[in-house]
Formats: structure tokens, sequence, C-alpha cells
């Protein structure tokens, strides 16, 4: 495996492929980037840009915990966002082509459409910190930081929640069927019906994000040990990178056999055969 970086600014935090280009958030700017060079300044430098993906409409889409608004970038270099209150953090396209987003502060979860609309669904849980969401079948599937479980919800907003099997764990990434706990050091799988097994990863590597991977299993990013690790399908870790003192790994995109990944030190890392 060879490792190229991208500068691009300050506080790579999320990472998204759209539209031919690379894109990230610059968590600690209030700016959004490309790894080929554009820039985009939000005019709203404590926005706090977070999780990005690639939206149903030629555009990537963004949460700004930081002033409450989900952003837009069209293909075209459009810059625009919707209010939606409760500091939105994590962020998924849904099977019905809507943008999903979590609210941290407001323990719920929001559907907002291309145009604008935006519906909240309360997740029934106080205090619970949703923090990542993905789309999994036809049902969003989120993280509860600090209820320590994953909770699930059907598009009419129907919430199931399954606690996981280690205290305090501290649920963070989310993809697919995996998830990580940050303050466990392990990488957990869910089932549809809501069987939990837990993977365990070296003392101190805190895992942030993850992303499932064509062959069933998932790349890691390890923000308390500077690396990235890969998973196959039975959790065992086949592959593992590491990108220096001080890189804080965060998000990160599967692009084929390789992988994207935002360092917090201020680029994007490409790690490919």
């Amino acid at each position: 495996m060879s490792v190229t970086e991208y500068a691009v600014g300050d506080g790579p935090y999320g990472v998204a492929i759209a539209g031919g280009e690379v894109w990230t958030t610059l968590v600690h700017a209030g700016r959004v980037a490309t790894a080929s060079g554009r820039q985009f300044d939000l005019d709203a430098p404590q926005s706090r840009p977070s999780v990005i993906v690639d939206g149903p409409d030629d555009a990537v889409w963004f949460t700004r915990n930081g002033d409450d608004r989900v952003g837009r970038i069209g293909y075209d270099g459009v810059v625009s966002a919707v209010d939606v209150a409760g500091a939105p953090y994590g962020l998924c396209v849904g099977s019905d082509g809507a943008l999903w987003c979590t609210l941290m502060s407001a323990d719920a979860v929001a559907r907002v459409t291309v145009d604008g609309e935006v519906t909240t669904y309360p997740i029934g849980t106080s205090g619970a910190f949703p923090a990542m969401i993905t789309s999994y079948g036809d049902e969003l599937w989120f993280t509860l930081n600090q209820a320590n479980a994953i909770g699930r919800m059907t598009l009419d907003g129907a919430v199931t929640t399954y606690p996981l099997p280690t205290e305090s764990a501290g649920p963070v990434g989310i993809s697919g069927v995996w998830f990580v706990e940050i303050l466990a050091d392990r990488v957990g799988r869910i089932t549809a019906d809501g069987k939990i097994e837990e993977f365990a990863l070296p003392a101190g590597s805190k895992p942030h994000a993850v992303a499932g991977a064509a062959d069933g299993g998932c790349w890691v990013s390890l923000w308390g040990a500077g690396a990235v690790a890969r998973l196959d399908a039975e959790g065992n870790i086949t592959d593992r990178h590491d990108l220096g003192e001080g890189s804080e790994p965060h998000g990160l995109v599967v692009d084929g056999e390789s992988v994207w990944v935002a360092l917090e030190k201020g680029s994007l890392a490409h790690i490919q055969p």
C-alpha cells in the first residue's frame, strides 16, 4: 500500500467522493475543500462543518453543528444551507432520496428534502447524544454515544434501540452493519434483527469512523493511534497503516480498493494498493 497526502487546510473532518472530486469539511475553518484544491468559504467561521455526503441532486451535503444548519454545495459551486435546529452532526442519504441527520442536542433525527423541507423525529431517549447515521436497507441506523446503544428508525419515525454488550463503549461511527466504540477500543457489527458482535482493537486505538467495504469487511480510522485499519468480514485486522503522530484521522470513504481519510492535522490521505 502507498499513502499520498493532499494539503487542504485547517481541520479536515468528514470526507466524501462526489462529482469526480474528493471533498472534505474543514471543521476549524468554516470551509469545505477538495483534494484538487477548490475551496468554499461558508461565510461562517464558527459553523463547524462536519459530516459530508454525496447528495441525490448533483451536490454534496454536510452538517454544520456550530450554527444549526445543513449545508449544500452543488457541483457547479453554488453554496446554500437549510436551517435545522439541534446541532446536526451525522448525515446520510436515505432510501427515500432525502437527507437524514442526527441532532445531538435535541435527541432527534431530522429528514431534510432537497427542496429544504425539514421534519424532525424524536428518538425517545433523553441525553442519548445521537452521533453518526447510516442508511441500511430501508431504514436508518445510528449510534447513541451517551446512551451506549444503536438506534434503528423506520422512514416514518418508529425507533428501536439496541443496548451494547460493553458498558460505556461510546459508539460514534457507523456504516452499514459496522460501527465503532471509541471508548472501548472495539469495532462492532449489528444484524438486521439487532444481534451485536464486538471485535477488539489494540488498546488506545480510539476508533472514530468506519466505512464498509465491498467484500463485507470495513476500514476504520484509529484516532488515538494515528492510523487506519482494514478488517475482513470476520472482524480480523488484515492491514494497518500508520499516518504519523498528531495526524488525528477522522472521516473516511472507500474508493474501490483504496480509501481516503481526513487527517485533522491539515490533509487528506489516499491509501491505495
